[in-house]
């Protein structure tokens, strides 16, 4: 919880929360967090780099895309692209890339990330276009059918909003026969376990099938911020009913040496389960 909404943050429910009410309170959410969101991960991030989750999975070990050969000059949309990162590698590999996010406020920090990186070229360093970057909803794109060679996302838009299924049809619409969309999001095993690091976390008190949202409200019960949950059965039914067929569901092992905590990933939790799952579809 940042110093913005520490003020008005009341608790936490189990409770419904529709698509409305995810985007607003989610869009706020991200406005006000996204420096401070940044100057936390930032660096393990990078400015432009594609990592897949907290497990510190990159795109350029995990190949999940394709071979880098492959990347040159597919049109790639990202989708809840936060401040970009993923985007901007991918520009870096050749791609023809727009990010697009629901926050304008992590889309402020893309430039922002942009014009640093613009102070460096003036530097000495070789030239790097800023990255085209639009507000818009993932479950609503802006864009033409079959524009895009890739769609993908790294842990945005699918766990936060209502209508995850319409995230799918999206990326499957704008996808042109043949694209490929990826996505991460939380392993759904996590819901049955306390969202804690430590030795807390790992005794499963809620049921995994329990598909009520988790909901940060304030005192006259607003929601502040949303995320969803899905069964992996329920996601590979979005997938389906989409169009899309699922071609691989990557779940990454906690790497020996990276002791980094984020929330409730750790290296003692990692170890035991699963934290984050890359569903790989094909249009």
């Amino acid at each position: 919880m940042t110093s913005a909404h520490r003020g008005r943050f009341a608790g936490v429910s189990r409770r419904d929360a529709d698509q409305g009410e995810s985007a607003r309170a989610n869009k706020g959410w991200w406005d006000a967090e996204a420096g401070d969101y940044y100057a936390e991960h930032g660096a393990f991030l990078g400015d432009a780099d594609l990592v897949w989750g907290p497990e510190g999975l990159r795109e350029h070990d995990a190949r999940i895309l394709g071979p880098a050969d492959r990347l040159v000059g597919l049109r790639v949309l990202e989708i809840g692209g936060g401040a970009a990162q993923g985007g901007r590698w991918l520009a870096g590999q050749g791609a023809v890339v727009v990010s697009t996010d629901l926050s304008t406020g992590m889309l402020a920090q893309a430039r922002s990330i942009d014009a640093r990186r613009a102070d460096g070229i003036r530097a000495g360093q070789p030239p790097v276009a800023p990255l085209p970057l639009l507000a818009c909803d993932a479950a609503a794109l802006p864009f033409a059918d079959a524009s895009f060679d890739l769609v993908l996302t790294a842990y945005g838009a699918v766990p936060f909003v209502a209508d995850s299924a319409a995230v799918m049809r999206e990326a499957a619409r704008v996808l042109r026969p043949g694209g490929r969309f990826a996505f991460s999001t939380t392993h759904p095993i996590r819901w049955a376990f306390p969202d804690v690091p430590g030795e807390a976390g790992l005794t499963a008190s809620s049921s995994y099938f329990d598909r009520s949202p988790y909901v940060e409200e304030d005192d006259v019960g607003n929601a502040l911020y949303v995320e969803h949950h899905r069964t992996l059965g329920d996601r590979v039914r979005e997938i389906t009913a989409a169009g899309l067929r699922l071609v691989d569901l990557v779940e990454p092992e906690w790497p020996a040496g990276h002791e980094q905590v984020w929330g409730g990933w750790s290296p003692l939790r990692g170890r035991l389960i699963p934290g984050t799952a890359i569903y790989v579809c094909e249009r």
